[in-house]
């Protein structure tokens, strides 16, 4: 056999479902930004598909317990698999994601636990199904494998794909750190930002009142959380208007 022959051989299964690249589910952002799961979702699939022998189709996705659900597959097709389960409550994923341990489908034909994930799965031509769970922090990753052959996938859970996906978590977990310290760093610059605008306003108020610094900020903050408001915005209105027209109901507040 020529070497472009074998190529072929080798990778056929893994076309089956067609030359696309792993994509976000209708459960998930359209277009992620780098680092976001989708993103990380879709390499995990992507190179799932190309390590696994017999394998013609992945989906990954993930759960933090906050009712989001992304998840990507590498053939439209394989969505629907993921929706029938969330939908359901029953099928490889939720058990795998209740239990920790892999969920092996070993033939579809034979196989009856899950009545409506198991009508899709065929209707889309697999035979066969393997779950593997991947837990990280408060994170549970779950990368699902098909073949259209059945009994072909009960080692793919010891191979490759568990170091991919132990990564995958770790990087989803670690992504999610650094987002929400920019997301804090964020808010601090607004902070430091708006805290001149603020020493401005409560001066205002305290000439205008006749009282101290702590109740002049006791003040603003009632009126931001009163009109549902940012702090900042309260102040710069306060500053706009020279605290004029404002007395009465700055010294409401202070009773």
């Amino acid at each position: 056999m020529r070497e472009d022959d074998r190529n072929e051989a080798e990778t056929a299964p893994q076309r089956a479902f067609g030359t696309y690249p792993a994509e976000p589910s209708r459960l998930a952002p359209e277009a992620p930004e780098p680092g976001l799961p989708a993103r990380r979702l879709s390499e995990l699939a992507e190179e799932a598909v190309r390590c696994t022998a017999d394998c013609c189709g992945a989906v990954a996705t993930v759960s933090d317990g906050t009712g989001e659900r992304p998840s990507a597959a590498t053939h439209p097709d394989l969505t629907a698999l993921v929706s029938v389960q969330l939908r359901s409550g029953e099928g490889p994923i939720p058990v795998a994601e209740e239990c920790g341990t892999p969920v092996d489908v070993t033939d579809l034909l034979r196989d009856r636990r899950w009545p409506h994930y198991r009508a899709v799965a065929l209707d889309s031509g697999v035979r066969a199904s393997v779950t593997i769970p991947f837990r990280s922090a408060d994170l549970t990753v779950t990368l699902s494998l098909y073949s259209f052959r059945a009994g072909t996938l009960a080692d793919a859970p010891h191979g490759p794909v568990r170091a991919l996906g132990d990564l995958a978590a770790t990087c989803m977990v670690r992504d999610r750190s650094y987002r929400a310290a920019l997301a804090e760093l964020d808010q601090l610059g607004a902070a430091l930002r708006s805290r001149p605008v603020v020493d401005q306003a409560c001066g205002i108020v305290m000439h205008v009142l006749g009282c101290d610094a702590d109740a002049a900020f006791t003040v603003l903050r009632r009126i931001s959380q009163a009109t549902n408001r940012k702090l900042a915005d309260v102040a710069s209105a306060v500053v706009d208007k020279r605290g004029r027209g404002l007395e009465r109901e700055f010294a409401a507040l202070t009773r």
